[in-house]
């Protein structure tokens, strides 16, 4: 891997270490380019609620202030990204980019942990058979790249559909497709074969890889010796071959707020 966009903080309240020492575990696995996505803030309807996963909307300040110090002490060692990861809620989403105008938050991953707004939703990753609730995962997440908002699709097939495998391999045909035809990469998350979860789910990689989808690695990192992870990458390059999946070494990043790319670094 030349790149990893997708790190944690301990701001998300479920990763630890400071973000120094992810970034000196990327220095020594010998990456380029690291680029953190912590969980955004969400201020949410009942005003009493908590996630539990995610930063506070007052850290949001700090959180870029310290990384854009990083960026800077860290010049000419490797290429250092300020990001969030966040789930589209049609309610919320235009909140969340209101509070990051004039903060230096550089892309976004669409993370679909929930659906609806999150209140009174199940985390996607428990298993269901109920077709309606794959076919709104699907239908929310391309809405939520429609707002040209996002960089890439993190985890896309977080989804756990337990259900009729036809209706699956429909719905995730459409979901891959909708991803090519709008740019988008999608990422093959080394989490989720760390901890062995239900997700890389070689049912979806395999229809990707059909559909001809750009894929990029992901660490998703929780902990510094996350941020190079050889094993799962070694893994992940293996389902890559057996799915014939388009390997991209960096992301072009889009801006959330005005919708301007940042060229990919040159290889």
């Amino acid at each position: 891997m030349r790149a990893n966009y997708h790190t944690h903080t301990p701001r998300c309240r479920h990763a630890v270490g400071a973000e120094r020492a992810y970034i000196e575990r990327a220095l020594a696995g010998g990456l380029e380019l690291l680029g953190f996505s912590d969980h955004a803030p969400f201020t949410y309807a009942d005003p009493g609620y908590d996630s539990g996963v995610r930063m506070f909307p007052e850290e949001l300040e700090g959180y870029v202030d310290t990384l854009a110090a990083l960026r800077a002490e860290y010049a000419g060692r490797i290429e250092l990204h300020i990001g969030l990861e966040a789930e589209y809620y049609p309610a919320l989403f235009p909140q969340l980019l209101d509070r990051l105008r004039g903060l230096e938050v550089e892309y976004l991953l669409l993370g679909q942990h929930f659906l609806g707004n999150e209140l009174g939703e199940p985390y996607c990753g428990r298993p269901t058979a109920d077709r309606s609730t794959l076919d709104r995962y699907v239908s929310q997440s391309i809405e939520g790249m429609d707002t040209g908002a996002f960089s890439c699709f993190a985890h896309p097939d977080l989804i756990r559909f337990v259900g009729d495998a036809a209706e699956y391999d429909r719905q995730m045909h459409r979901l891959c497709r909708a991803a090519a035809e709008r740019n988008i990469p999608l990422e093959l998350n080394l989490l989720g074969l760390r901890e062995g979860r239900n997700y890389p789910d070689e049912r979806f990689w395999r229809i990707a890889g059909e559909v001809g989808n750009s894929v990029i690695l992901g660490c998703d990192a929780h902990r510094p010796e996350h941020a190079w992870d050889p094993e799962s990458e070694a893994r992940a390059l293996a389902l890559a071959e057996r799915c014939s999946l388009l390997l991209a070494d960096t992301l072009t990043l889009v801006s959330p707020v005005t919708g301007a790319s940042c060229p990919a670094p040159e290889n």
